[in-house]
């Protein structure tokens, strides 16, 4: 069975900071691109950032280039989102993806809280 889990989310002052996790299982975990999305409640699935099979090459939504930080480690099965300067619009549902085309992906996490406070 495959699963993806998120951990790492909370409740963060804005301009701080947070990581997010993603653990894999299941999957052969470097056979795929990774991803984080986040939903906020009425608002539409936004895709965030990406990521390739060994990390060279990642994609960054507007919304967090120069914010947010992809990036993976294959032996751990896991990627992460590291996630800085946080603004109150960043309050949302994140969650990790999985795919041989991360804009389609063929898994998803359960998803974690970011609230950003103020």
């Amino acid at each position: 069975q495959v699963q993806l889990v998120e951990s790492g989310g909370g409740l963060v002052q804005a301009g701080g900071s947070l990581r997010l996790s993603c653990a894999a299982s299941g999957l052969t975990f470097r056979f795929y691109k990774l991803g984080w999305f986040r939903q906020a409640p009425g608002k539409e699935r936004e895709f965030l950032v990406g990521i390739n099979y060994s990390g060279g090459t990642t994609y960054y939504a507007d919304s967090v280039k120069g914010r947010f930080t992809i990036s993976r480690d294959n032996a751990k099965n896991t990627v992460y989102l590291q996630m800085n300067s946080l603004r109150p619009e960043d309050t949302a549902v994140y969650h990790c993806a999985a795919g041989i085309m991360i804009m389609a992906p063929n898994y998803w996490g359960q998803g974690t809280q970011v609230t950003d406070s103020s």
